[in-house]
């Protein structure tokens, strides 16, 4: 079964009928748009999708989807944090960020994050050649669908804990959906709302210290595994994006010895330790994380009204691995 694409696209294949070019690893997109693309599910971002888009806006209403770049403090991850260095003086300044890194607060984690462990990049492209510099000549516009899964969830009377490792499933995106009246359509944005910053800006200093020490032991997302892999590529999404730190439930999964020749003969079974890897290096589809959806979240509940227009303006860095999302919904 295929998702007819507009104009000059070609079918676009259910997850079970991947690869479609001889040689790729299963469950990849690899060769979907040809030898050399870095786009990854981005070219679903079509000009027609992206002039569709502009009708979720009816309020003019605009909403940051950005963190502060101070947040998380401490930064999580072993991570950097900047010197925010003031120059010049008499009639004006410049400013620089001394020690900055580009996954320190709000992101898009690029191709060149996270290869497949036993296949490399994203469309079996060297390292060095993919870069932020390709999605931002493009930009990244369109339709995007909030789906609030910590509000649904409260209300089912399964609360997300942020602090443990609570799994969100498919099925939980699937009711969530249901549930608010959402549709999510092919090239679609979508943004997954956990909780996660909401409970963070709660904690006082020490335990915001806490969680940078134990947040790759135990924090809430996705549900790692080829079941949620093939369950995000089925909606045909452009790429998701959430509120929490790496998308995906953490703690990781195992990386015991001898996992990588069974990777190479099975490369959806990486996803059990790290969707990452199906995601980023075999389907193209960017990640998103630490974005901040919390006011438009409260929007959507007062409204009813979950789909809006998403703008996105990766830096353009050549090779560069990830970048502020610069992102704004419009409503």
């Amino acid at each position: 079964m295929t998702a007819e694409l507009s104009g000059h696209e070609h079918s676009l294949p259910d997850y079970r009928d991947l690869p479609v070019v001889p040689g790729a690893p299963r469950g990849s997109s690899w060769g979907l748009w040809g030898a050399e693309d870095r786009l990854g599910c981005l070219n679903l971002l079509t000009p027609e999708r992206v002039a569709a888009a502009t009708s979720n806006v009816r309020e003019g209403r605009v909403f940051n989807l950005n963190l502060e770049l101070e947040l998380p403090d401490p930064p999580l991850f072993s991570r950097s944090a900047f010197e925010h260095v003031v120059l010049g003086s008499g009639i004006g300044h410049d400013d620089e960020l001394v020690g900055w890194n580009t996954q320190r607060s709000s992101q898009w984690d690029g191709f060149r994050h996270i290869k497949h462990p036993a296949w490399g990049f994203y469309n079996d492209i060297a390292d060095e050649e993919h870069g932020m510099q390709h999605w931002a000549r493009r930009g990244i516009v369109g339709r995007a669908v909030l789906l609030d899964v910590a509000r649904w969830r409260s209300i089912e009377g399964r609360p997300i804990v942020p602090s443990a490792a609570d799994e969100m499933t498919i099925d939980d995106l699937r009711s969530t959906m249901r549930a608010q009246g959402s549709v999510v359509e092919t090239g679609d944005i979508l943004l997954v709302r956990t909780g996660w910053l909401s409970w963070y800006r709660s904690l006082d200093v020490a335990g915001r210290e806490e969680v940078e020490r134990e947040a790759m032991s135990g924090t809430c997302g996705l549900q790692r595994g080829a079941e949620t892999a093939e369950g995000l590529w089925n909606l045909h999404i452009a790429a998701i994006a959430a509120d929490n730190p790496s998308l995906e439930v953490m703690p990781f999964g195992s990386w015991e010895r001898g996992l990588m020749k069974s990777w190479r003969e099975d490369p959806e079974a990486a996803a059990n330790t790290m969707l990452h890897f199906s995601l980023l290096g075999l389907l193209g589809i960017p990640i998103g994380e630490l974005f901040d959806l919390d006011e438009l979240a409260e929007h959507c509940a007062d409204d009813g009204r979950y789909s809006c227009l998403l703008t996105s303006a990766p830096l353009n860095l050549h090779a560069g691995v990830a970048t502020p999302p610069n992102a704004l919904a419009l409503k």
